[in-house]
């Protein structure tokens, strides 16, 4: 994710556009004349991270209701205390994102008229050495989003068979040498386990070819990848997110995604194309309205950072934004 540690370091990635698209959908209630009818707008953060993204949106839209979501306690914390001015215009939970329909409905909501996602590792987990995210500190083997919680990234290279740490490198991280990585993990851990970032990154540089270490930036940065998105069940648990947030939002409801991986995009991509595409034979003349789509796709493919913000923040570099509305209930 693209959030800063601090708010004068840069601010979030596509900071503008997303506060851009959600501006139809916040800006409908402020159309109804009579103040006692009116309800509540209401915006999920399903990462909230820091709050950047969150802090920018309830200054933009001063009827906004945000409710953010995370489930890294310390992320919690820090927002709540960045968020204080706004009141009771926001609130933080503590949950994983694909709890987000229960989190709705126990904040006494019925739908939402925006949520957003801000997927991967955000700034305050990467820059924290002592979470070993980040390939380029030593710290402890952890990468938990939730430190107090699951499987640490130790425990999964100390464990892990080498075909399950070749699938996981292969399939997550997209690593050409995959089998190399996981078999020198093995006879590496048979001496002493894994505890420390520092010798993962060591053993997984000499597995590799030396020609291919010449390009392409530290050859670890895909083994911690793959690493973090096992440790945290990343991308299984979107593929039951997205679904389920699609499903609270109101009609004229939008559905913004800042993805940073191929495989997250590619399940956003799948989602948003099923619920955006009738279900009616292609010759039926008249398309019935419960065959029609509920959901029109706002952006058209996925849209990148421009070279500017990417020259001033480089985590917008691989950034794809993709976003829906809901056009019928």
């Amino acid at each position: 994710m693209g959030r800063s540690v601090t708010r004068h370091q840069h601010v979030p990635v596509l900071l503008d556009r997303v506060g851009d698209l959600f501006a139809p959908s916040f800006a409908h209630d402020r159309l109804v004349a009579d103040d006692a009818n009116r309800r509540d707008t209401v915006f999920v953060d399903g990462t909230l991270g820091l709050g950047g993204h969150a802090e920018a949106l309830l200054t933009r839209f001063d009827d906004l209701v945000l409710i953010g979501v995370d489930r890294d306690p310390e992320a919690i914390s820090r927002a709540t205390e960045r968020l204080a001015p706004f009141g009771d215009r926001a609130m933080a939970v503590n949950a994983v994102y694909d709890q987000i329909p229960e989190v709705i409905t126990n904040a006494g909501f019925p739908a939402v008229s925006g949520i957003l996602f801000d997927l991967g590792v955000s700034s305050l987990q990467l820059d924290a050495a002592r979470r070993g995210f980040a390939y380029s500190q030593d710290a402890p083997l952890d990468m938990r989003m939730n430190p107090t919680s699951g499987l640490s990234a130790a425990d999964i290279v100390n464990t892990y068979p080498a075909a399950e740490l070749t699938r996981i490198l292969r399939e997550y991280g997209e690593e050409r040498f995959a089998s190399r990585v996981a078999a020198a993990i093995v006879n590496q851990r048979a001496d002493a386990p894994f505890t420390s970032s520092a010798r993962l990154v060591d053993v997984v540089r000499d597995a590799i070819p030396a020609a291919a270490r010449r390009t392409g930036g530290n050859p670890s940065k895909r083994t911690f990848q793959a690493l973090r998105i096992e440790v945290n069940d990343e991308l299984r648990t979107w593929r039951r997110a997205l679904p389920a947030a699609l499903d609270c939002l109101e009609v004229g409801g939008r559905l913004v995604v800042l993805a940073y991986h191929s495989l997250e995009d590619r399940i956003t991509k799948q989602v948003f194309a099923s619920v955006s595409t009738t279900t009616a034979p292609r010759d039926l003349p008249i398309v019935p309205p419960e065959l029609a789509p509920r959901f029109r796709l706002i952006t058209r493919g996925a849209e990148k950072a421009s070279d500017a913000e990417i020259a001033e923040n480089r985590r917008a570099r691989s950034v794809r934004l993709r976003a829906v509305e809901r056009i019928a209930a």
